[in-house]
């Protein structure tokens, strides 16, 4: 697992800062998958729904911002560490912030939100030609296909971004499918980055193996559960009016 690279003859209190660093990544990291799971199984909008769903949003933004302000001093620089973290930290703030304000109303902090989902994009594209155009076709270990993710996930919000400031707000199923579904990329991105990013942290005889990509699965398949449902529950209420 990558690590801060720290002078071996630096003082014990850099040292310890250090391992700090990593522990607390690596906690936030476990308590975001597990409050994430939690909140995804949890009846929408009860009690629990809502504690679990808190827990997620801190641990989540914690982990996400360690990730990327560390990935760039590593022993080798992750440039696509950095940007998976600054969409992860973006995804969940701009999912929580959709339900914390009244519907109807914008205002600077949403056109930061689209100055960051496109800043993502334009990093995932530039990244990716620098990879293509690298000797062996990969950029700090990364393929080119690798920022292909970022540049989907990037575009994606960032018309929804928009969309929200030019209607001045979302309201009902559209304001909930944005919350949903941000909140389970970030958390599949996660997903990810443990179970096949870290691969090393698992019994040998699970390393390559096919289960690892259940929870990321699994993860796709409840959001797009949860879409249809919240689909199919507007256009019922349209149909009843």
């Amino acid at each position: 697992m990558p690590i801060l690279q720290v002078n071996p003859d630096s003082p014990a209190l850099v040292h310890a800062a250090a391992a700090a660093v990593l522990y607390l990544h690596i906690g936030a990291g476990s308590v975001g998958l597990l409050s994430g799971a939690a909140s995804m199984v949890f009846r929408k909008g009860s009690r629990l729904h809502r504690r679990s769903g808190k827990v997620f949003v801190i641990a989540m933004l914690l982990m996400s911002a360690i990730g990327a302000a560390v990935a760039p001093f590593l022993p080798t620089p992750e440039r696509a560490s950095v940007v998976a973290g600054v969409l992860t930290f973006y995804l969940v703030l701009s999912a929580w912030a959709v339900l914390k304000r009244k519907p109807g109303q914008i205002g600077a902090f949403d056109y930061g939100l689209l100055l960051t989902s496109t800043g993502i994009v334009a990093a995932g594209a530039y990244f990716m030609r620098l990879a293509a155009q690298s000797p062996n076709g990969q950029l700090d270990g990364q393929p080119a296909a690798a920022f292909v993710l970022f540049m989907i996930v990037g575009s994606l919000a960032a018309v929804g971004d928009l969309r929200l400031i030019l209607r001045r707000g979302v309201s009902g199923a559209t304001r909930l499918a944005r919350h949903l579904w941000r909140m389970c990329v970030a958390l599949f991105i996660a997903a990810n980055s443990l179970f096949l990013g870290q691969q090393q942290v698992f019994p040998k005889s699970l390393q390559g193996s096919a289960w690892l990509f259940v929870p990321a699965l699994a993860i796709l398949a409840t959001l797009l559960f949860w879409l249809c449902h919240v689909g199919y529950g507007a256009y019922r209420r349209r149909r009843a009016a």
